[in-house]
C-alpha cells in the first residue's frame, strides 16, 4: 500500500484535501511531507499530513474522518 501526501485546507467545518504525491517506502514519504512542511508557507488552518491507505478514495476517507476522543485521561481514567 503507498504513502500518500495531502495538503488540508480547512474552510470552515469543511475540509479541502489536494493530493500531492505518493510513495511506496515510508521513509521517502517522510521526508517528502517535512521538506514540504518546511519550505512551504502554510497559512493558518493548513497542514501537510501523509497517510498510509490502500488507495487514494480510502485516503481521502481517513484524512477527512474526526480525530478519536483519547479516552485515558480526564475524571474517568
Amino acid at each position: 500500500m503507498p504513502y500518500y501526501i495531502y495538503r488540508i485546507t480547512q474552510t470552515g467545518p469543511i475540509r479541502q484535501l489536494s493530493r500531492i504525491t505518493q510513495f511506496d517506502v515510508f521513509k521517502e514519504a517522510s521526508n517528502e511531507a517535512k521538506r514540504l512542511r518546511r519550505e512551504t508557507d502554510l497559512p493558518p488552518g493548513d497542514a501537510i499530513k501523509t497517510i498510509f491507505a490502500a488507495n487514494e478514495l480510502e485516503a481521502e476517507d481517513l484524512l477527512n474522518q474526526p480525530p478519536k476522543e483519547d479516552f485515558t485521561t480526564g475524571e474517568e481514567y
